[in-house]
């Protein structure tokens, strides 16, 4: 009945948008530039009435019981279709105790997800799941699954209209009032846009709102994985598209991993930072250094040579502001250097403001399904242009970046393939990359293939060809190549060689946020520290942390004292350390092993001194008990409540390792006076 209801909805929506002009998406929050006045992300909600209250708190009591039930079944539908009931008890029990109603309509959207809760728990009681739906046909729904971050459930929202293995990733627009229940209800009567006849359409919730960035992006790809499990969606034809917020995260995602969809449709938003701000937000922008260097991680224009990669159609309104994003990737695009540049596809609405109109949707999508008519997918990627800031993004296609010659520089590789007969030939211009791998499944080669040969380039310089390899026991390739720069020549590396080396590699490279898109672990004091100003700061920046995880990445975080960490915890998680050696037992542990001295007197980093008694280090370094694991110190995300009023500002805000003067009380921006802040070297050493 309820997947009946469903598509009712889901038909009547269409008869709907037929009759529009445009479809109408809000655009980003309005210029909010004091760091003094900083309104609050949620915004406050409104009083309900006290009987449509208790009537939602007694629903969800009852709603909570059976979940305690489904808890203990071992019945394997019940374990692994749990979160698509725990979606609906978090969505009203926020609401309820968080000042989560913003709208009078709010109260009927809980009433509907109390019932569909409901449904699905006696359901789930009964061994079954409906709601999952018949794909032959068309229908809309929300869905949920465990994140690894916190491991918290998280919703997303699935349509679907005769699905043919397309899938669509659509990102939304910011919504400060876009909570889970907003969100949900939303996703169950209304979602804009709806998929076109043979697609599948994901719309993650990205963590709120946050631009699909640090946990949104985790979650953005959480969702479709879970996604790709549950629906006929081919991994192969997903595309990544969204509007507003939602567009400049397209942007972001496309960008950033190239190779893992077959178009990007990105719509207004933003495409990187100081420009946007400057332009939409009207602010006077005074960063550090490390700041600017960090805006290289998010700003999409220092990436648009790997948009060769990837066919993008770009959509503006004339007249919207936001289109500024468009403009300044299409100026990256042209002028790309060494003739690499290309021109972006922009369609510009006439006379439109901050919406898509119809027309132009009308030509997005014509363009879209020829593109995935022509079915690149199916066939092995002859040319490769990739360039990348980080170890964090180091992946196009058959291509991998293993080691770069220094962060936040730019490494750019283009690398062509050439078959002839049984060998294939790589030809290889790469710069600022130290250490490369090629990965080919299979089948991405010829059965006649035996060999491949590598050509190295760098700009005008030719190295020595390398020895061919061939194919591995299960006719896969896969060759690791390293640069001597001694030698000034590259060469094979034995798959045999062990690589235990202390260095920056994919997911062991910082900056302090990265700890947060992986699964992490706060660890508390357990004991008083060497300093009562120090452990004020700590309790109070504890505290804070755990508050604004909860509000704007909506997970909880789990928490242990020290004396309770287990190696299991270790081994698991990214452990984030608060307080001091003396505060803290397992900081204790490891302080020695971390590139700073630290006694109750004196703090030292490198050869900068400071005052332990007025001074603490936040960073992020190499976990000394599980190597491949990070040791934080002090810190969560690390942008404050000022950048919550615009996603642009929403960047790391910290380098590596940073040194606060809590005799300056924390602000909006920052945790306190930051003193000292830079990178480690490639080798997670303190620069000279």
């Amino acid at each position: 009945m309820r997947l009946l209801q469903y598509k009712i909805r889901f038909s009547l929506f269409l008869v709907l948008l037929a009759g529009s002009t445009d479809s109408v998406c809000l655009a980003d929050g309005p210029i909010d530039n004091s760091v003094q006045t900083v309104r609050p992300v949620p915004p406050p909600g409104i009083q309900i009435d006290e009987q449509s209250r208790q009537e939602l708190q007694n629903g969800l009591e009852q709603l909570q019981a059976t979940i305690g039930e489904l808890r203990k079944s071992k019945n394997p539908i019940a374990v692994q279709y749990l979160p698509d009931v725990e979606i609906f008890e978090k969505a009203l029990r926020i609401a309820l105790t968080e000042d989560g109603f913003f709208e009078p309509r709010d109260v009927e959207g809980a009433r509907k997800l109390l019932g569909i809760g409901k449904e699905r728990a006696n359901e789930l009681k009964l061994g079954s799941a409906t709601w999952l739906g018949n794909f032959g046909n068309s229908g809309l729904t929300v869905r949920g699954y465990r994140s690894k971050l916190d491991g918290s459930v998280q919703p997303y929202g699935v349509a679907w209209n005769q699905p043919g293995g397309r899938g669509d990733v659509w990102c939304r627009g910011r919504s400060e009032k876009g909570l889970e229940l907003q969100f949900m209800v939303k996703q169950l009567t209304n979602p804009d846009p709806l998929p076109v006849a043979g697609v599948c359409m994901i719309y993650p919730m990205g963590r709120y709102c946050n631009a699909n960035k640090l946990a949104g992006e985790v979650d953005t790809l959480e969702t479709l994985e879970h996604a790709l499990a549950e629906y006929p969606i081919n991994p192969k034809q997903v595309s990544i598209r969204g509007f507003s917020m939602g567009g400049a995260a397209a942007w972001h995602l496309a960008v950033h991993y190239p190779d893992k969809w077959f178009a990007a449709t990105p719509g207004a938003g933003f495409s990187e930072t100081p420009e946007f701000l400057k332009v939409f937000q009207s602010e006077t922008l005074s960063p550090t250094p490390y700041e600017q260097t960090l805006w290289q991680l998010y700003d999409c224009n220092k990436w648009a040579l790997n948009l060769k990669n990837l066919p993008t159609i770009a959509y503006s309104g004339a007249i919207d502001k936001q289109k500024q994003a468009a403009d300044v990737m299409a100026e990256a695009c042209w002028k790309l250097p060494g003739g690499n540049g290309f021109e972006l596809t922009h369609i510009v609405a006439p006379d439109t403001a901050h919406k898509i109109s119809l027309a132009a949707r009308d030509e997005i999508e014509r363009r879209l399904s020829e593109i995935h008519s022509l079915q690149r997918w199916a066939k092995v990627v002859p040319r490769i242009w990739f360039t990348t800031f980080t170890l964090k993004y180091n992946r196009c296609h058959w291509l991998t970046i293993e080691k770069l010659q220094q962060h936040w520089q730019p490494a750019t590789v283009k690398a062509d393939l050439i078959i002839k007969d049984k060998a294939a030939f790589i030809e290889i211009d790469a710069t600022g990359a130290t250490e490369l791998s090629l990965n080919f499944e299979a089948s991405q080669m010829p059965q006649a293939v035996t060999g491949i040969i590598v050509n190295f380039r760098s700009g005008s310089e030719s190295f020595p060809k390398v020895s061919p390899f061939s194919r591995r026991s299960d006719l896969s390739f896969r060759a690791k190549y390293r640069f001597d720069e001694g030698n000034n020549s590259w060469s094979l590396v034995s798959p045999l060689e062990p690589d235990s080396e202390l260095r920056k590699r994919h997911n062991l490279q910082g900056p302090i946020d990265d700890a947060f898109m992986d699964s992490f672990l706060f660890v508390k004091p357990n004991s008083t520290g060497q300093n009562a100003a120090i452990d004020h700061w700590v309790n109070a920046e504890f505290e804070r942390a755990v508050k604004e995880w909860h509000r704007q990445m909506r997970g909880d975080v789990r928490i242990v004292e020290a004396g309770q960490l287990k190696e299991t915890d270790i081994k698991s998680h990214n452990i984030i350390l608060w307080g001091d050696p003396q505060s803290n037992s397992q900081l204790a542990n490891i302080v020695q092993q971390l590139p700073i001295t630290w006694t109750s007197q004196e703090l030292a980093i490198g050869m900068q001194k400071f005052d332990a008694r007025s001074h603490l280090p936040i960073m992020i370094y190499p976990n000394p008990l599980a190597p491949n694991r990070y040791v934080v110190l002090n810190s969560s995300f690390t942008y404050r409540e000022y950048d919550y009023l615009n996603n642009a500002r929403q960047v790391p805000k910290l380098p590596d390792w940073a040194v606060v003067d809590v005799r300056t009380a924390p602000d909006t921006r920052w945790p306190g006076k930051i003193v000292a802040a830079d990178f480690f070297d490639e080798k997670w050493a303190i620069k000279k």
